[in-house]
């Protein structure tokens, strides 16, 4: 595929999540990407950046897929169930980030991610949950499925007995709105004004909250049995079953991170276990790992610490991660492998 120009469409680009991917694709290395950028006729004809250049944001058609290699479906999941299948019939692949395709028939939840971290091609993920020429969308796991099953996938082969994660979300999971409603709180507990609550339904700004309000737009039990449903389809059933996860909200506008307890089936020293964490290159370490360093790098940053386990072949990980950035180099990796099996499907 190198050499080879790509045209992708970006479907809801006016997005946080649209911004981060459009960004990703101008500067993937993997491909050269001509990108066409669309959403509501509320943003269509306004004038955005990708990279150096102005580029007009286009309304939403079907005529739109028309010479697409790829596209992407970001925000509204409404957008992304009328219009998936028309964008399959005019040639182009279909990676779905907002998760409303999940569940369709021939429709995979993936993460290449987590294959490459395994370090081989076969990797942990579950048989069967690769795609093949009769796939006909894949969903891009959920940011926080793609960091846990990661780890597994690096450790797994090395004894890996448990992880026990606790994952602190951030705003931007909850798009521009959920950043503003944020703000607004934080800027309104400062002045003694009355809280914004119409995304949240609670106070989240100088919160750690485990459950949201009832009108809450969305609901963090709900999001942990979407994490769970995608850390099986990305590492099995045996190897998610060794994966116990909390989800907290934090008060914090950008970047997952975790606070992880990794248990091993024998005793490894520090260097050890730090060994097998940088092969590969997709966790790096950091002293200084947070949310805020983590912002616009592709990799998951992580400290070690072995204090308070007793020497018994535990660990303590704090590990930090651009949660937008992870969702996009995803993404882009997904359509990928979709498109090699395009000339098998009968796609030309």
């Amino acid at each position: 595929m190198a050499g080879k120009i790509l045209r992708g469409a970006v479907v809801g680009a006016s997005t946080l999540m649209g911004k981060e991917l459009a960004e990703e694709l101008s500067h993937a290395s993997s491909g050269v990407w001509d990108l066409v950028l669309l959403d509501e006729q509320a943003s269509a004809g306004t004038i955005t950046s990708l990279g150096d250049e102005a580029v007009v944001m286009q309304p939403v058609s079907p005529e739109a897929f028309t010479g697409v290699d790829a596209v992407f479906f970001v925000g509204e999941g409404a957008t992304a169930l009328e219009l998936w299948k028309t964008a399959y019939l005019a040639g182009a692949v279909v990676v779905d980030l907002t998760g409303a395709l999940e569940g369709q028939p021939n429709v995979l939840v993936r993460s290449p991610l987590v294959e490459r971290s395994s370090g081989s091609d076969a990797g942990s993920t579950a048989e069967g949950l690769r795609p093949d020429a009769m796939t006909l969308a894949e969903v891009s796991a959920h940011p926080a499925a793609i960091l846990l099953a990661m780890l597994e996938a690096r450790l797994g082969s090395a004894g890996l007995s448990r992880i026990v994660a606790t994952v602190l979300q951030p705003a931007s999971v909850m798009g521009s709105a959920g950043v503003d409603e944020m703000h607004q709180q934080t800027v309104s507990l400062l002045s003694f004004k009355p809280l914004s609550q119409e995304i949240y339904d609670a106070q989240v700004a100088f919160n750690l909250v485990a459950s949201l309000g009832e009108g809450a737009r969305e609901d963090i039990a709900r999001t942990s049995e979407r994490v769970r449903r995608h850390l099986e389809a990305l590492a099995g059933d045996r190897a998610a079953g060794s994966i116990l996860l909390q989800l907290l909200q934090a008060p914090v506008f950008h970047g997952y991170t975790a606070s992880v307890l990794v248990e091993m089936s024998q005793r490894r020293s520090v260097e050890e276990f730090r060994r097998l964490l940088e092969v590969g290159g997709q966790f790096v370490e950091e002293e200084s790992a947070s949310n805020q360093t983590s912002v616009g790098k592709g990799e998951v940053l992580f400290r070690l610490s072995s204090e308070g386990t007793g020497g018994t072949g535990s660990f303590w990980l704090w590990l930090a991660t651009d949660n937008l950035r992870l969702a996009a180099r995803n993404a882009v990796a997904c359509s990928l492998e979709l498109i090699e099996w395009k000339p098998r499907r009968g796609i030309q």
